[in-house]
């Protein structure tokens, strides 16, 4: 795939202590996958800000993955020694190409996940989101249903009628399920009514997308929370996670490609995580819209490593 590259080490760096306890030295990046029996998890970077420069955002999401793993490397590691972490490589966008990168993303994915590998992709745009899905779906047996959890200030709902962007991906897989005839299962956390127009809240309740308004996700409302979580990850077989940092706060995460500070803040993004890992149904996530180039002092960067660093040491 010319659209794909070898991992790079030099980006796992940090203190070093000869003992494995920082994760850069517990890493292993490589090249091929062997089929795994041990729990692994394996980070795959989505370099690919076409979709946010099609959708008029703000561009620099490309570098995105890198900054993320910068930061995850420093980090300790607690992880059991028969416990695997690996760099797996970058799937990248060439000549404007965010389709083929989308597809070389979907095949990679279902790679990892028939090789018993848990997949943690970083972007990258949010139209990370559709090849990610597409890798899910052709990993799990056709009868399982798929539940996407999208921890985001939009619903990317926008059709696509003047094409593809980082908008458009859930009203992408929405329209493929239609046409396949398999449900579509959706959850939204943190919706906000100045992020999102009025078509998109109708295309929302059209496809019966659950949605829990940014107003409402708070920790004063986290039982109520807790509970719509669990009731719509009951009714599917597994689930797909996908955090847009621009989510949060801009006082968290300001270096995304929509900054706003109305956004929700990290204790209740930790809380609900919590919930998706502890149901057992969660195969794969995605941290997307990481944009360095906003970034302030690091801290987007570390909030998505932070976020990575719960993930792979509660499950």
């Amino acid at each position: 795939m010319d659209n794909f590259k070898k991992p790079d080490s030099s980006l796992w760096q940090g203190r070093k202590s000869n003992a494995n306890l920082y994760l850069h030295e517990k890493v292993i990046c490589v090249d091929t996958l062997k089929q795994e029996t041990t729990k692994t998890f394996a980070i795959l970077s989505y370099a690919c800000d076409e979709g946010v420069k099609r959708n008029q955002g703000r561009v620099g999401a490309v570098t995105g993955p890198e900054a993320i793993v910068r930061q995850l490397a420093k980090m300790p590691n607690h992880l059991k020694k028969d416990t695997q972490l690996l760099d797996v490589g970058t799937v990248f966008c060439t000549d404007n190409d965010m389709e083929q990168a989308q597809q070389t993303l979907a095949n990679t994915v279902t790679i990892l996940l028939k090789n018993n590998t848990f997949p943690i992709v970083l972007g990258g745009g949010h139209d990370i989101a559709y090849g990610h899905y597409n890798g899910i779906l052709n990993a799990v047996e056709k009868h399982k249903t798929i539940g996407i959890i999208n921890f985001d200030a939009h619903f990317d709902l926008r059709a696509n009628t003047n094409g593809n962007n980082s908008g458009t991906p859930f009203y992408q897989i929405a329209e493929d399920c239609k046409t396949n005839n398999i449900p579509f299962n959706y959850l939204c956390l943190g919706i906000r009514d100045d992020a999102n127009d009025a078509s998109l809240f109708k295309t929302a309740k059209e496809l019966k997308v659950t949605v829990i308004k940014n107003e409402d996700f708070n920790l004063h409302q986290s039982i109520k929370i807790q509970e719509q979580i669990s009731a719509f990850i009951a009714n599917v077989d597994v689930v797909y996670t996908t955090v847009d940092l621009d989510g949060f706060s801009s006082a968290y995460a300001a270096g995304v490609s929509a900054a706003s500070p109305m956004g929700f803040s990290p204790d209740i993004a930790l809380q609900c995580l919590q919930t998706i890992i502890k149901s057992g149904k969660l195969i794969s996530l995605d941290i997307a819209e990481m944009n360095p180039k906003y970034d302030l002092d690091n801290q987007t960067a570390k909030l998505a490593a932070s976020l990575v660093h719960t993930l792979i040491h509660t499950l």
